[in-house]
């Protein structure tokens, strides 16, 4: 079955005017346009190729790389709002369509959302919905603490950074947890810091816990070394001053100095650590 929305491993068949027939074990075929055929093949070759609707509606094969795949999540950008709705730029010649009510907000061209992209039963067509939240489910959790996961950054407020973990659960980074600089959009890796009673999820960019010492550690060490062996940070430092210097949480920082001393890597000094 050649699947919309997604890759497909299919055979290359015959060549004609248009351009390859690729078919699959159970006898469909489907054309890739010539301009997307490979420099050098032969028939009985297998290719792998995204699938999806032409402006003719019909399906078509590509070789281009598309920036969201059917249910999945991603971050696009709306390249037009006509009468019938919006249109996102998908990496594909065909735009994909956002009717108006699944728009969260109305959308507006020039901006970036995201979204979900799913397979409309009714018209068998791929679109998108920036309702996002209808799409995710926290009732049976699918991670465990301290689990390292992927996670999209939604949105940032005064609380943290809301995240969806996996592709298939809401989490927030609170904010004293935010030792970098992330944005809507970014994929990052994390880890699963607590979950709560009511399945509300709680998620750092570092490994929680004492596993994280060693790592915190060897960082210091290195910045140590770069700075000629002296960092002015210790214990009354501010946790700003250690934040932005180091990019970590002053109770990390004494964590991994800790660490460094325990291992007589470092000495402590009133006005700050220095490499032995």
């Amino acid at each position: 079955m050649i699947k919309l929305g997604e890759y497909n491993t299919l055979t290359i068949l015959r060549e004609t005017e248009p351009g390859l027939y690729l078919g699959d074990a159970e006898g469909n075929d489907i054309l890739l346009p010539h301009k997307y055929k490979p420099e050098t093949y032969t028939l009985g070759d297998s290719i792998d190729v995204f699938v999806y609707l032409d402006h003719e509606e019909r399906p078509i094969a590509t070789t281009l790389e598309p920036f969201i795949k059917l249910n999945e999540f991603g971050y696009l950008h709306c390249a037009a709002v006509t009468e019938v709705g919006a249109f996102l730029d998908w990496g594909l010649e065909k735009q994909l369509f956002v009717p108006f009510q699944e728009q969260a907000r109305k959308m507006k061209q020039g901006s970036w959302y995201i979204v979900y992209m799913y397979l409309d039963e009714v018209t068998n067509r791929l679109v998108a919905s920036s309702k996002t939240d209808r799409f995710l489910d926290n009732k049976e959790l699918t991670v465990s603490e301290f689990e390292k996961v992927s996670i999209l950054v939604t949105h940032i407020t005064d609380k943290g950074a809301n995240v969806i973990i996996n592709g298939k659960h809401k989490g927030l980074i609170y904010l004293e947890d935010i030792f970098e600089d992330i944005r809507t959009g970014d994929r990052l890796p994390a880890y699963i810091k607590k979950i709560r009673p009511d399945n509300k999820i709680d998620v750092v960019l570092q490994e929680p816990g004492y596993k994280s010492i060693e790592p915190n550690a060897a960082y210091i060490r290195s910045e140590l070394e770069a700075a000629g062996g002296f960092l002015p940070l210790h214990d009354k430092s501010d946790p700003e001053e250690i934040k932005n210097l180091l990019g970590m949480s002053k109770k990390s920082f004494k964590k991994a100095v800790g660490t460094l001393f325990k291992n007589r890597i470092i000495s402590i000094k009133e006005d700050g650590i220095e490499l032995l």
